[in-house]
């Protein structure tokens, strides 16, 4: 008798502490910590005018870590609102030459330099479904908005001796999704890790030269991976 009331306070005590670890309307919570932005690994077509239009060259864009910020409002114990922020995130991007061509335009070739250095903030508002789990681990998915604005692009060294010059990047707007999952430590404290999915579209235009210009469509579609420690006032 004695083992099944122990059995029974400590289901009650665990299920108490689950029920306290519930998020209520207006809660709000504010997460610290890092965002790993990986691009899509598909490489995007350069166009260059003065060619006649697509040219066997293209361009990658590689992944960067940035310190990063969640702002949470809570309308009930399922439904909240997410804001995303970040300190900007550095991109090379990386120009490639399967078919050797880049000797002949350039006169050396150009396969796998890096072109280019460009720097983005690319801040997201979603809206987020927490599913009623009474426990201590909450996964939740989200839909949202993200403006991701691309500023201080550069050409390296190298590529500017070989006359690139004037790049600029368009602002995109697209859509996002992702899934996370919250781990309450107690009352106020989680670990919160979750993977977004981010439709950044922007077109690239740089000239080679003062004459020659060429741009390139890029599909930045980056995954967002992230762990955070957060704190629910």
């Amino acid at each position: 008798m004695k083992k099944h009331l122990l059995t029974f306070a400590i289901l009650s005590s665990l299920s108490l502490a689950a029920a306290a670890n519930q998020y209520q309307a207006g809660d709000m919570v504010v997460r610290g910590g890092v965002i790993n932005v990986k691009p899509s690994s598909d490489k995007a077509g350069v166009y260059v005018e003065a060619l006649g239009g697509e040219t066997p060259l293209t361009v990658s864009v590689n992944d960067n870590s940035q310190p990063g910020l969640n702002f949470i409002y809570f309308y009930d114990n399922n439904w909240a609102v997410e804001v995303v922020a970040a300190t900007p995130f550095t991109h090379d991007v990386k120009i490639h030459d399967m078919q050797g061509i880049s000797e002949g335009i350039f006169g050396v070739d150009v396969d796998g330099v890096t072109l280019a250095e460009v720097t983005h903030l690319p801040p997201t508002v979603s809206a987020l479904y927490y599913f009623d789990t009474e426990s201590a681990v909450q996964p939740y998915v989200g839909v949202g908005v993200n403006y991701t604005v691309f500023f201080d692009e550069k050409f390296k060294s190298a590529p500017k001796s070989l006359g690139f010059n004037h790049i600029n990047l368009d602002s995109s707007i697209g859509l996002s999704a992702q899934f996370g999952v919250d781990f309450q430590l107690d009352d106020n404290w989680h670990i919160n890790a979750s993977v977004r999915y981010i439709d950044i579209d922007t077109e690239a235009n740089f000239k080679i030269g003062d004459v020659i210009k060429a741009s390139s469509d890029i599909s930045v579609d980056p995954m967002a991976y992230s762990v955070m420690l957060g704190y629910k006032f």
